[in-house]
């Protein structure tokens, strides 16, 4: 990562979103960082490098607002990282089979899912630039998706709201990444699979994972920092796991 790097960080309270947080502000090559929150804007003494936006990525007008904020304060941003994403609610688990698909919380997973990252995508794109355009130092948009989100790795079936959502959000990145290549340089657009982690979105599914298999939200930080870094804009479109590995569509 060269210097003076401006990022949106979207979801920054989430379980990896507040991880990435932690490591960028340490990071001397980072000069400012948005980051959103949905809710309740986080009383946490951070650095002046920290920038908090309000931002409802279920609604257009919400995430237009939170970008307009931004151009306000800046002429470019670096990277955009999407770490916003839903697995389960108070009410609705990962299906199991077919019958126990639910109309509502399949458009919860599409709307939270696949939806935002194209949403964000539309409005950040005037913004999003490298300081120093470099084919070895992109601008990078990247989104955290799902292994389960393959359809030829698909062996043991289920979760069909998560699976196709997830699915639905790598075709959206995949197509974006054509569309980049010919209207945005220096762009590296990435899908990329964190691993398990140990966050409420992952609790209830960890019992048959095994233990060097199961992330600390810093942990995951620190390898999708590490991928995000040895990115190049010969990788645009790529979906990628924590350790920089191709997972196949």
């Amino acid at each position: 990562m060269s210097y003076n790097k401006n990022i949106l960080l979207i979801g920054g309270t989430s379980g990896i979103g507040k991880a990435l947080l932690e490591r960028l502000c340490t990071d001397h090559k980072v000069t400012k960082i948005f980051a959103t929150y949905h809710r309740h804007k986080p009383d946490t003494n951070t650095t002046d490098k920290v920038v908090w936006l309000n931002m409802d990525v279920r609604e257009e007008g919400s995430i237009k607002q939170a970008i307009a904020d931004i151009n306000r304060q800046t002429q470019h941003i670096d990277w955009v990282i999407n770490a916003v994403g839903l697995l389960h609610t108070d009410t609705n688990q990962p299906e199991k089979a077919v019958r126990q698909l639910d109309a509502e919380f399949f458009l919860q997973n599409m709307t939270l899912n696949a939806l935002p990252s194209l949403l964000i995508a539309k409005h950040i794109k005037p913004l999003l630039k490298a300081g120093t355009p470099s084919e070895l130092h992109p601008a990078i948009y990247a989104t955290i998706s799902a292994r389960v989100g393959s359809i030829s790795e698909n062996e043991l079936g289920g979760w069909y709201s998560y699976r196709m959502s997830k699915a639905a959000l790598n075709m959206g990145m995949k197509t974006l990444s054509i569309e980049w290549q010919r209207t945005l340089k220096n762009v590296c657009v990435a899908v990329i699979q964190p691993g398990t982690v140990d966050t409420p979105l992952s609790k209830p599914f960890q019992a048959n994972v095994a233990k060097d298999k199961l992330f600390t939200p810093d942990a995951c930080a620190r390898h999708l920092l590490k991928v995000l870094n040895e990115l190049t804009v010969e990788d645009t479109g790529c979906f990628i796991d924590w350790a920089g590995k191709t997972i196949a569509w």
